[in-house]
C-alpha cells in the first residue's frame, strides 16, 4: 500500500509547535475557504489531560471504539494486530482521533500505559478521544498527549472496531489524514489543501498583533483613559490595514 503524502516537512510541524491552538486559528481564518466562526474546531468542550506538554500537532489516524460491547473481540479477535498494521503503514507524526460509541457512558478506556507505549513506538504524537483514558501519568511519562472527554478505571471491551473512516468527535467530523493543532484550548482540524498556509499565516497574525494592539494596551504611561481609548482606536485601526493588506481581510478587530 502506498503511503499518503504530507503537505508538511517535519520542520514546518515542528515551528507550528511552538505557537498555541488559539494563534494557528488566528491565521487560519484569514485564508480559509471556511466559515471560520463554525468550522473545523471543537463544538463540545474538551479536556486536555497534560496541558504542561504543550501543542501537539500531526495528521488524524481515525478510529471507532465501543468499549461498552463485547462482541466486538469476539467478531474479530485479530482486531489490534490488523489496527496496527495499519497504523504502522502511515507516515508520521500521527494523532489518533478516536470516536467512542458508548457517549454519553464511559464504560472503559481505550487509552492507558501500554496503547500509549506502543503507538508512541508506531510514531503517534497523541490522541484525541470522545471517550475515555485512564493511567495519565504512565502516559505522560511515555509522552503521550491526551485532549479526552474523561477518564475510566478499567479498560472493559475496548478494542478498535473501524478505523481509516471519518469519525465525529465533539461535535466535529474529522478525515483521515487531515492535520490537526491541538492544545489546551481544544483543537482545529485544518481542512485538506489548507495546510501549507498555516505557518506563515499565523506569525504574521501573531507579529501584528504584538506591534498594534498589545503594543497600544501595555504603553500607556502618562496616558489618560480617554487617551488609552484614542491609542487603542488607532491600534485597532492599524491591525485591520495590515491583516486586509496581507490577506484582503481585515481580522479580528
Amino acid at each position: 500500500m502506498k503511503k499518503p503524502s504530507r503537505p508538511l516537512s517535519d520542520g514546518e510541524i515542528h515551528e507550528l509547535k511552538r505557537w498555541n491552538t488559539p494563534t494557528i486559528y488566528n491565521g487560519w481564518e484569514q485564508f480559509t475557504g471556511h466559515d471560520a466562526g463554525h468550522d473545523a474546531f471543537n463544538l463540545e468542550p474538551v479536556r486536555d489531560y497534560m496541558p504542561q506538554m504543550g501543542p501537539m500537532v500531526g495528521y488524524a489516524v481515525t478510529v471507532v471504539c465501543e468499549p461498552g460491547n463485547p462482541k466486538h473481540k469476539k467478531t474479530n479477535p485479530n482486531a489490534w494486530s490488523q489496527y496496527r498494521r495499519y497504523l504502522a503503514s502511515l507516515p508520521g507524526p500521527k494523532i489518533v482521533v478516536i470516536q467512542d460509541l458508548d457517549k454519553p457512558n464511559l464504560y472503559g478506556a481505550f487509552w492507558g500505559e501500554v496503547t500509549s507505549n506502543f503507538h508512541r513506538a508506531l510514531g503517534c504524537v497523541g490522541t484525541i478521544i470522545d471517550g475515555g483514558i485512564r493511567d495519565t501519568d504512565e502516559m505522560t511519562a511515555a509522552g503521550f498527549k491526551a485532549l479526552a472527554r474523561g477518564t475510566a478505571v478499567g479498560h472493559a471491551h475496548s478494542c478498535p472496531v473501524r478505523w481509516g473512516v471519518t469519525v465525529e468527535v465533539f461535535g466535529r467530523k474529522i478525515k483521515p489524514g487531515q492535520l490537526i493543532h491541538a492544545d489546551k484550548h481544544g483543537f482545529l482540524a485544518v481542512p485538506f489543501g489548507e495546510e501549507a498556509k498555516l505557518l506563515e499565516a499565523a506569525k504574521f497574525m501573531d507579529a501584528n498583533e504584538c506591534r498594534t494592539l498589545i503594543e497600544a494596551a501595555r504603553d500607556v504611561t502618562g496616558l489618560t483613559p480617554l487617551q488609552v481609548c484614542d491609542a487603542l482606536d488607532r491600534a485597532g485601526q492599524d491591525f485591520s490595514a495590515a491583516a486586509k493588506k496581507k490577506f484582503s481581510r481585515k481580522g479580528e478587530w
